[in-house]
């Protein structure tokens, strides 16, 4: 690829230049029905996110699906979009 752009935008538009990287990041797909979200993720564990404290609870913790902000999604996109999971209720 060719670039011959003149002027103060040379420096941004070098780095597009430059060529694409090769970076993926798995979506984190929420569901408000724990059977949808376990049919997504077959082989993982489903956890309840809760989007507003950051943080995921896993099945037989207290707050588990419980609260208007979050949703179930699957453990290792969870994990992947740098949620951490919840110590309270761990037993």
């Amino acid at each position: 690829m060719s670039c011959n752009i003149p002027g103060k935008a040379l420096g941004a538009i070098a780095i597009l230049c430059t060529g694409t990287a090769d970076v993926s990041a798995l979506p984190l797909t929420p569901f408000r029905d724990e059977a949808q979200a376990q049919r997504h993720c077959p082989v993982d564990k489903v956890v309840w996110l809760d989007f507003r404290k950051g943080v995921y609870y896993a099945k037989g913790q207290k707050h588990y699906g419980q609260g208007f902000d979050g949703s179930f999604v699957c453990l290792n996109e969870a994990r992947d979009s740098l949620y951490r999971r919840s110590l309270l209720g761990l037993r």
